[in-house]
């Protein structure tokens, strides 16, 4: 077994259930599991999901990923005592969640108030080998006296998305003495679900019965136990879901409970083993190892492997990834720009053909797109800032309910801020550049890069004797409603320059296209840096009053700016959410100075809160591209701290996907100094000062490389010819060969780009 990182509960606490039940929270890709107990506790939110699977529960609603049915609760009851850590002492304590082999473990020594002690073992694993298995073992052990123990556990379709069902029951059944099957429906008719389940007791002399009430079908199970003995309760599921009905409904749930016995005969360690030899894979293609004199560094870089394989659909293209994974029901399961632009390069640079599938999602759901851009009198594709199944637009037009004027506080995001257009097709032109993928480019990539700068040669309005592009919102989502927001136009630009070069490599003829595309690239507007460097966020941006922000960056995430000030007040200051120009820096390299970049570093960040989970790692990548490896570090820990920092609650309900991306590139991006400039691959590492190496897996084109950086000497091990640039020098790399970082600083001394950028 490799040794990777185990992730610890450290105790029971009330305050954090949610939290622990995101981060530790098990799941394959196909579905998601939160890390709840088996009993049950007021505070605590269960969930299940699948992904891709929505449903709209009724009027003034959006489409929301549906928390489905529970099937992991159990109702433990030791001598007439309901199990609960409420009451009665908890002696001793060990919760962990194995990176290794995915399985989340409990190990509870427990003293009821009547005095007697029992000891709680339970083990689960959502199966990387068979995508739509669950499995679970919960075993008791009375010390002090013989118990009468009693389990209850099955399929619970009681369970909601805060309050809203989704699904319909059509049928419970119980088979064989062991087995529990639920259907359902979601309430549109169009997606069946099947929950079938095992239910195993280790000992034979138990009386065992069933119920179905309440949208509950229940196993029950009661024994004797005497003192040191152990039950075990062994729950296997097999969970599936349906749209295509080509098969009657009742052939379909027959074959999902067939699945599952076959899945019982061989039992939780061997389906255990197999699922653990997936996750070795995964391991062995995408684990960055880092030796550093904080344990907590590499159990960051594991910690986001995990999450980044478990909440990626890998298996269907037409689902993507959520803004809180497959973890939770934080902004209801929809996929945002977090996707293109901080989970994909994890894929593109390990897995690139998951990268290609999300590309792909895009794709087939160009239509909702076309019809949002056509809707607001624009041509090509606008595509829906919050996104679900069937890609049209999901952001609810109305957020809170302001409590003081009883007025609903409308969400302009969908309305303004369509930089999401070029960020997919940034996406687009970085995995081609990765991969080299003409097949993808041709068609796919091609027709997203000529639909979306088709939507900006027509967003695009006449002002002041050019091209500008009028209210939008940048990512800097305090400051709504300018022109020509830097990051916009600067990535429009690129995305119709794209589209031109790909349509002439692959002789795509448009006449019209090219003469619009050659107007545009002339004409628009690309705001210019200042004589010290920076580069004007919009065009109102500069003339606002700057404000002390340091109270509010203290508390970044909290977005505490907004008890003092409204938003409109917000809006009239500089006072940045996350990063904006510093963003633009960070992907689009070639077009800005190192200079450039550190002046903007320098101007933007004391005004910028980082009320964004996205915001701290980008300045952290620029900062390390900038030299300051050791200012670069403690903003890469900031953002590890998001999710795994002391806040009881900051997970509640869900982790920061994206932020799990941002922990993997502040390291490969950052402090690697890994760029795609100008289509070629560029390193150049540089550590904190207390790492003394960094080994790292990488897919480039057609090579399959291994890097790693120690005592400021680089590896590297390709399966393949590459030609790469290291520290500013152009190389081929091919086998196995090392290069000291102070050879390449002696050749190039001197040259001032390379010295800034790579702080030589």
């Amino acid at each position: 077994m490799l040794n990777v990182s185990v992730l610890t509960d450290p105790g029971f606490c009330p305050h954090s259930l949610n939290k622990f039940a995101s981060v530790m929270a098990c799941g394959n890709g196909y579905m998601g599991i939160r890390a709840a107990h088996e009993e049950d506790y007021t505070q605590q939110t269960r969930g299940m999901y699948l992904a891709g699977l929505y449903h709209r529960a009724g009027r003034n609603e959006t489409n929301e990923l549906i928390n489905l049915p529970d099937i992991t609760g159990i109702e433990i009851e030791l001598d007439g005592v309901n199990f609960t850590l409420l009451s009665g002492d908890i002696l001793s304590w060990q919760r962990e969640l194995d990176f290794a082999n995915g399985e989340l473990r409990r190990t509870v020594l427990w003293r009821a108030p009547d005095g007697k002690r029992y000891r709680l073992d339970s083990r689960r694993f959502v199966s990387l080998a068979q995508l739509p298995l669950v499995a679970m073992q919960l075993s008791i052990t009375p010390l002090d006296a013989a118990s009468q123990v009693v389990l209850k556990t099955g399929i619970d379709a009681t369970q909601t998305n805060s309050g809203r069902q989704h699904l319909d029951e059509v049928s419970v059944r119980v088979f064989d003495q062991h087995y529990l099957q639920g259907v359902y429906e979601t309430q549109d008719r169009a997606t069946e679900v099947v929950i079938s389940t095992s239910c195993r007791l280790s000992s034979d002399s138990s009386d065992s019965c069933f119920s179905a009430k309440n949208r509950r079908v229940m196993a029950h199970h009661s024994l004797t136990l005497p003192a040191g003995d152990t039950v075990t309760l062994e729950k296997l599921v097999w969970i599936t879901h349906r749209k295509d009905k080509t098969l009657s409904q009742e052939t379909w749930a027959r074959n999902a409970l067939a699945d599952l016995k076959v899945c019982a005969a061989k039992g939780y360690a061997s389906l255990l083993e197999n699922s653990a030899r997936a996750w070795e894979n995964v391991w062995r293609d995408a684990r960055v190892d880092v030796t550093s004199t904080d344990k907590q560094d590499q159990m960051a870089l594991d910690y986001a492997v995990w999450h980044l394989t478990t909440m990626t659909p890998a298996h269907d293209e037409r689902s993507s990834i959520a803004a809180k994974g497959l973890t939770g029901e934080g902004y209801k399961g929809h996929i945002f720009w977090d996707t293109e632009i901080f989970l994909l390069p994890f894929h593109l640079f390990t897995r690139p053909q998951i990268a290609r599938n999300l590309l792909r999602y895009r794709w087939l759901n160009l239509a909702g797109a076309r019809e949002k851009a056509r809707r607001n009198g624009w041509p090509g594709a606008l595509f829906p800032w919050e996104s679900a199944a069937s890609g049209q637009e999901e952001t609810p037009e109305f957020a809170a309910i302001n409590i003081r004027t009883g007025t609903r506080q409308k969400v302009a995001s969908a309305l303004a801020e369509h930089h999401i257009v070029a960020d997919i097709a940034w996406a687009v032109v970085a995995y081609w550049q990765a991969t080299r993928d003409d097949a993808f480019m041709r068609n796919e990539g091609l027709t997203l890069l000529m639909e979306t700068a088709t939507f900006w040669m027509g967003r695009a309005v006449e002002a002041n004797g050019r091209l500008e592009i009028h209210d939008v919102i940048g990512p800097d989502e305090y400051t709504e409603h300018v022109n020509n927001n830097a990051y916009t136009n600067y990535l429009a630009w690129h995305n119709v320059s794209c589209a031109r070069q790909f349509m002439t490599m692959f002789g795509r003829d448009d006449a019209a296209f090219l003469a619009n595309s050659t107007r545009f690239l002339t004409r628009l507007w690309l705001p210019e840096a200042n004589a010290e460097g920076v580069l004007p966020q919009d065009d109102t941006f500069m003339a606002k009053p700057a404000i002390d922000l340091s109270r509010y960056k203290a508390k970044a995430g909290k977005q505490t700016i907004l008890l003092d000030y409204s938003r409109a007040e917000v809006n009239e200051m500089q006072i940045l959410k996350q990063a904006d120009v510093v963003m633009l820096n960070y992907l689009l390299p070639e077009r800005f100075t190192p200079q450039q970049c550190a002046a903007n570093l320098a101007f933007y960040e004391p005004r910028t809160i980082h009320d964004s989970s996205l915001s701290k790692a980008i300045h952290g990548i620029v900062t390390a591209r900038c030299g300051d490896t050791e200012g670069a570090y403690v903003l890469w820990r900031d953002g590890v701290a998001i999710d795994l920092g002391d806040d009881p609650h900051s997970s509640d309900d869900g982790i920061h996907a994206a932020a799990t991306g941002a922990i993997w590139s502040g390291v490969i991006q950052g402090f690697a100094g890994l760029q795609i400039v100008e289509g070629e691959l560029h390193l150049a590492p540089k550590l904190p000062a207390h790492w003394r190496k960094l080994s790292f897996p990488l897919r480039w084109r057609n090579a399959q490389m291994r890097f790693s950086f120690e005592d400021d000497v680089l590896t590297v091990e390709s399966s393949a010819p590459v030609t790469l640039s290291l520290w500013g020098k152009t190389l081929n790399v091919s086998g196995l060969q090392t290069f000291a970082r102070k050879d390449f600083l002696t050749s190039i001394a001197g040259t001032a780009t390379t010295e800034g950028r790579y702080d030589a």
